[in-house]
């Protein structure tokens, strides 16, 4: 998409709304969403050349309902339906909804019949209104596989006849579980890039803060949407803290804290203590907790480690897996010595999905340091360095195998 921020920033906006008017319209929602797409990127071009119009959703609608009755027409399977055309309401003519439909739009983009792939893909561009190139860039994957992603989920939401509506009372909770999870997926990939020559893709985390507050302005009241949303504001308000001016990445325990986002780190504590008093605990709100716990500490040296411990120990009854294990360790060694957490790690590295994780590896290198192995360290940074694909990392992870141990300092693989 091009166009200005201001523009940018508006298309995204009405991007879900228009699509949800097009599906409702005319049903079809591969056909609906690359005519939204077509008018996003006619507004790209058009708006900041002859300024915005009056009622900009409404001028998107028109001319997204005119391109899919432009390639409705081109179709010739669907001449057959000419005189059904003729009756539809002519484009632009009825009102535009004023239904905030981002939550269905959203429900629909994460269907569990598609693959996760497919729905942020989907979602990235239905509901965030990125063009395909962008998601491409975004993931560092060819846009020929972004398109066929977008292609087939559209292809088995018509082939499965899902109907454009909100999912039942008892199907809702598990639907909005895997939209939380799809935009955590996207907000994880912009906060520390898998691979590539950045560590952070700051187009994604944004994208993700921005359609997490949508859904929190939905569902105001469902504590994980609030955890969720209160844990990306935590977590990215570190950001201008966590790089070097020439992008290596600095440890959370080494970060100029005087840099962080103070307001948004005063928003996301305000989120997560009220979800926290008011409802029932979750695996998003306990994250957040944990982030507010480091943000909060003015200097590392200050941190509440054994509260830390705490919440990890409740993390990781309430949702386990390899990340919260190795989080919990590096915590543990905090509380109770690098002794006693190296044992720990070595026991769950009978976990196949820690066994060969490169984090598994910087941990027990963090772990080794402290005890004062510099010679086993070393090895595990190397190994670690040599087994991620981020450029930062093992840039980072090479100048922890090289410089000389300090066993006085905080811990160097917590998150950052």
């Amino acid at each position: 998409m091009t166009g200005t921020p201001a523009v940018e920033d508006l298309l995204r906006a009405h991007a879900p709304q228009v699509l949800a008017t097009l599906i409702r319209r005319y049903g079809s929602v591969d056909t609906c969403e690359d005519a939204v797409q077509e008018a996003l990127l006619a507004a790209a071009v058009q708006w900041p050349r002859e300024g915005l119009p009056a009622n900009p959703r409404g001028w998107l609608t028109t001319v997204a309902a005119r391109r899919w009755t432009e390639s409705w027409r081109t179709d010739a399977a669907r001449r057959r339906r000419e005189r059904t055309v003729a009756a539809l309401t002519t484009p632009g003519s009825a009102p535009v909804s004023a239904v905030d439909d981002t939550l269905t739009v959203l429900l629909l983009c994460c269907h569990p019949a598609l693959s996760r792939g497919s729905q942020v893909a989907l979602t990235l561009r239905a509901v965030g209104g990125l063009s395909t190139a962008e998601i491409a860039r975004a993931f560092l994957v060819p846009e020929s596989t972004v398109a066929q992603r977008i292609s087939r989920a559209k292809q088995r939401i018509r082939a499965g006849g899902v109907e454009f509506r909100l999912p039942s009372a008892g199907d809702r909770p598990a639907r909005v579980a895997a939209v939380l999870e799809v935009l955590y997926l996207i907000f994880n990939e912009g906060h520390t890039a898998s691979s590539g020559p950045a560590l952070t893709r700051v187009e994604l985390t944004t994208e993700a803060i921005r359609l997490t507050r949508q859904l929190h302005r939905q569902l105001p009241d469902d504590p994980e949407v609030t955890g969720l949303l209160a844990l990306m504001l935590l977590t990215d308000a570190r950001r201008p803290a966590r790089t070097r001016p020439d992008g290596s990445l600095v440890a959370l325990a080494e970060q100029d804290r005087s840099r962080w986002d103070r307001s948004a780190i005063a928003e996301g504590v305000a989120l997560i203590t009220r979800t926290l008093t008011d409802a029932p605990v979750g695996p998003y709100q306990l994250q957040a907790a944990i982030a507010a716990v480091h943000d909060e500490a003015p200097r590392a040296e200050d941190t509440d480690w054994p509260q830390l411990l705490g919440l990890y120990n409740l993390l990781r009854h309430l949702a386990p897996g390899p990340m919260v294990t190795l989080n919990r360790i590096v915590v543990l060694a905090m509380v109770d010595g690098p002794q006693v957490a190296l044992a720990e790690l070595t026991a769950a590295q009978a976990d196949p999905g820690l066994a060969g994780n490169h984090r598994t590896q910087v941990v027990r290198a963090h772990l080794l340091d402290l005890l004062g192995d510099r010679t086993a360290a070393r090895r595990c940074y190397l190994l670690a360095a040599q087994a991620t694909l981020s450029v930062p990392e093992q840039q980072f992870l090479r100048m922890r195998a090289a410089r000389q141990p300090d066993h006085r300092r905080l811990p160097s693989g917590g998150a950052a």
